[in-house]
């Protein structure tokens, strides 16, 4: 059983996750896995992942059998499991519990050589659907406090497998970084009696130097204090908590501003991996006033050392303003049906 450890410090917790065991010499390998050519995400081969959770199948065709169009299945190696009670308890001045939550795979597409940058917008449609059934479904679980959506794309991004996919986590806790940004937001309210979502919206409008792209829902910005190179904001322009409240009608407008953000960024920057975060306000918190869901795209350009983990901030090599002038320049490729 996996088990959650507190820092007493500064409060943050880290998931020790035994089932995951590596030798010393497994964390030097920088490879995603291949064996033999065999990917169990691939249509046909159902019976090599667990059950799936969620699926999209335009034929009827029966659960865990080809015929889907996504599919979302429990991690086979999972970080925390369903099965089992907290237990929460403390050993001296430390506290821990017991590892449980969930922690699932969104199989995005059937096909091995597509990737969300690549999915044409009504495909990545449902992938943003799906989030919101899980996350909605999640909830439901008294002992689940938060939970993150998030995507590894490529090798240097922390992917293991090729075919294209996204997890999802369901915490027992809210992650610290969340905590963070649901309190600045939530100071920020207390002060202006406005959500600081929607002002830097409305400043970066006006201003329109970090403007990516926009459209009737929503926006694409690299954000003024960018910690990495290429950052890219994606944020709903009508003022919403929680995503899984979205509704459907606005997942078009999502969708074809979250490919074209993507293929910016893979036109601008070739075959770079990244990681993507959605987040949303957390199932216990009454935050619907002063917090606003949002996607943060992340190229893995540089690489976070010394200093960053010193101090906790960031040495971005590209001002935002300069990295959206070349995203918004940019010719994306791909299909867009």
């Amino acid at each position: 059983m996996p088990e959650l450890r507190k820092d007493p410090i500064i409060g943050r917790w880290v998931i020790i996750s035994t089932e995951r065991g590596r030798r010393p010499s497994e964390f030097f390998s920088d490879e995603i896995e291949v064996k033999d050519g065999f990917c169990p995400l691939c249509e046909g081969n159902e019976d090599k992942t667990p059950p799936e959770v969620f699926a999209i199948r335009e034929n009827g065709s029966p659960p865990d059998s080809p015929g889907w169009t996504l599919r979302v299945v429990s991690n086979k190696f999972p970080a925390l499991r369903v099965e089992g009670n907290l237990n929460r308890q403390g050993e001296g001045l430390y506290d821990k519990m017991n590892g449980v939550g969930a922690h699932e795979v969104v199989i995005e597409t059937p096909e091995h050589d597509e990737t969300l940058t690549t999915l044409p917008i009504h495909k990545v449609m449902k992938v943003l659907t799906a989030y919101r059934e899980r996350i909605s479904d999640l909830n439901r679980d008294p002992r689940v406090r938060y939970v993150l959506v998030f995507k590894n794309q490529g090798a240097a991004a922390g992917a293991s497998l090729e075919h294209s996919h996204s997890q999802i986590i369901a915490l027992p806790v809210v992650p610290k970084r969340v905590s963070e940004e649901i309190d600045g937001a939530k100071a920020y309210y207390k002060y202006k009696d406005r959500c600081v979502f929607c002002d830097i919206i409305r400043q970066e409008i006006g201003h329109k130097a970090r403007i990516i792209e926009e459209n009737t829902a929503a926006i694409a910005l690299a954000p003024f204090a960018s910690r990495f190179p290429f950052e890219t904001w994606i944020l709903p322009k009508d003022h919403s908590a929680y995503f899984h409240h979205t509704e459907a009608a606005q997942f078009e407008d999502m969708a074809s501003l979250l490919s074209d953000a993507l293929r910016r960024i893979d036109s601008t920057l070739p075959s770079s991996p990244y990681n993507f975060m959605l987040h949303t306000a957390p199932s216990n918190k009454n935050a619907e006033e002063f917090y606003h869901w949002h996607i943060e795209i992340i190229p893995k350009l540089t690489k976070v050392a010394g200093f960053e983990w010193g101090t906790g901030f960031y040495i971005n090599p590209t001002p935002p303003e300069e990295a959206a002038k070349y995203l918004r320049e940019a010719r994306p490729q791909g299909n867009r049906g």
